[in-house]
């Protein structure tokens, strides 16, 4: 397949409230890994002139600890190698974002679970993005319980949404039931959940329910499964190489192919600092699985 030739229109579009995006997108976590900053840059921009036109990140998205560890330079975040990249932004490109979790240079990872510390996660978005506004703001929830109910903090944000610093609301890591625990106090445009072709999916439900409430369903860790921040792996199960090898695209491809196949409502945000790999991920949307293919993934 010609990858460089596939923009990110092949995958079709959904609209996020009142912005059309493609539905092939980019997420940002992984670029903060890449010991070059300015490929990093490159990398945003060249997926935006492949069509991107939907970049997921968060303010937590940082370079130091874990599998994210570029040295001992300053931390490199997302939000900042997006603006370099960025700023002043295109119109047509919506920037998503996700709060709860945060990042102190002196504190480490850190959890907001009071108004006045989203508001304030909210704010540093706004800073180091260089916005005026969010265009999409993720509250980050847990699925266990917490001291601050998950209708309090939504609702916090709803507020700063009245206020003009948000333009639309969804919700990570949740539950079917959330959704029911804030639907009056604002809209839900997104909900954004680990799943993939043979992973978490107990949420094969949820992923319809949300397309019946015309809510878009956003899965992250779709390539990397039950791998999660560790990335990607090279193996495969039977079923993803018998239907890379009947189309001759990558296992990757394939699983990002079933990943959008789950519905018109289903959205893509693969991440790489890869340039290669970017070409490859978005060329992924052209790939069309038959229904004997999809069978056999399921």
């Amino acid at each position: 397949m010609p990858t460089d030739e596939i923009t990110a229109a092949a995958a079709g579009t959904w609209t996020l409230g009142d912005r059309t995006v493609n539905r092939m997108g980019f997420g940002s976590m992984r670029i903060t890994a890449h010991p070059d900053r300015e490929r990093a840059v490159a990398v945003l921009r060249r997926a935006v002139e492949l069509g991107v036109n939907h970049i997921d990140t968060a303010a937590f998205y940082v370079s130091p600890g874990g599998t994210l560890d570029v040295g001992d330079g300053p931390p490199r975040f997302a939000t900042e190698l997006i603006r370099a990249a960025f700023a002043p932004y295109p119109d047509d490109l919506v920037i998503a974002t996700k709060v709860g979790p945060g990042y102190d240079p002196e504190g480490g990872f850190t959890e907001a679970l009071t108004p006045e510390r989203l508001r304030a996660q909210v704010e540093e978005n706004l800073r180091r993005l260089g916005r005026d506004h969010l265009d999409l703001v993720n509250l980050r929830a847990y699925k266990r319980p917490t001291p601050v109910p998950l209708a309090d903090r939504f609702g916090a944000l709803a507020e700063l949404r009245a206020a003009g610093l948000i333009r639309h609301l969804g919700l990570s890591n949740i539950r079917p039931e959330h959704l029911d625990e804030v639907r009056d106090i604002a809209p839900v445009v997104c909900v954004q959940n680990a799943y993939g072709v043979d992973a978490y999916r107990e949420d094969d439900a949820f992923v319809r329910l949300c397309g019946e409430r015309g809510i878009a369903y956003v899965p992250f860790f779709a390539l990397a499964g039950t791998r999660r921040e560790a990335g990607a792996s090279a193996e495969a199960n039977e079923a993803v190489l018998a239907v890379a090898d009947a189309h001759g695209v990558t296992p990757h491809q394939v699983r990002l192919a079933w990943t959008l196949h789950q519905g018109p409502h289903v959205l893509a945000i693969p991440g790489t600092g890869n340039p290669a790999h970017l070409a490859a991920n978005v060329a992924a949307g052209a790939v069309r699985l038959t229904p004997e293919d999809l069978a056999r993934l399921g």
